[in-house]
């Protein structure tokens, strides 16, 4: 048998009467367990201390025999079931081919990049993460000066998304979502004199009417 590549990332869950093995990303712990496969030689071997129970243990010698020959065709079965399982497996994994790592390609793969999401992040998320940061960092100060003033969340709504706020799709850049359309960009403007104004602020900066 040729040498099993996919090897570091798994879990054997393998008993006497069958195979079965999970497979889990290097990144985020993502798992995939694979279906189970009976054991020919697990299946025989119980048969043997079935029958030797309903003889008095006349077939016990018999069953001792099938443990010796179970061991060795237990490991063969046992190698091909993991070859197997490898094969079902491998479409959900791709190997980082610069850190080398194993990642679910639903998750942790950068497709775009060829890339894993560690060594190439997939920057609408990473932009997107900085700007809450930016927003949590800009309350703290206006809590700070601002003292009591209670500051909602509303103030600091993200203009720059991960995922479409309509639909859930996983946004890669641009002003509207490849899914469905909608616009990913927060824009408001004033009710007095209808200039474009950030999100978020309390009056207007041209006329001062005050922002519901």
């Amino acid at each position: 048998m040729a040498l099993i590549k996919f090897v570091r990332n798994y879990n054997d869950e393998s008993t006497e009467r069958g195979f079965q093995f999970e497979f889990y990303c290097d990144r985020c712990g993502t798992g995939y367990r694979t279906s189970f496969r009976p054991s020919a030689t697990g299946i025989a071997r119980e048969a043997l201390d079935v029958a030797g129970g309903l003889l008095g243990g006349i077939l016990g010698r018999a069953s001792d025999v099938g443990d010796r020959v179970h061991s060795a065709a237990w490991e063969r079965a046992h190698d091909a079931a993991f070859a197997q399982a490898v094969e079902e497996v491998k479409p959900n994994f791709r190997q980082c081919p610069r850190c080398s790592a194993w990642v679910c390609v639903e998750q942790c793969w950068n497709q775009k990049r060829g890339l894993c999401k560690d060594c190439a992040p997939d920057l609408a998320v990473e932009m997107s993460a900085m700007q809450a940061e930016a927003a949590i960092e800009a309350a703290r100060e206006v809590a700070h000066v601002a003292g009591s003033e209670k500051v909602s969340a509303q103030d600091f709504d993200a203009v720059i998304v991960a995922r479409c706020p309509r639909c859930g799709a996983p946004v890669s850049g641009g002003k509207f979502c490849a899914e469905c359309g909608a616009p990913l960009t927060a824009e408001k403007f004033c009710t007095e004199c209808g200039s474009k104004i950030p999100a978020g602020v309390k009056f207007c900066p041209e006329c001062g009417k005050p922002q519901g």
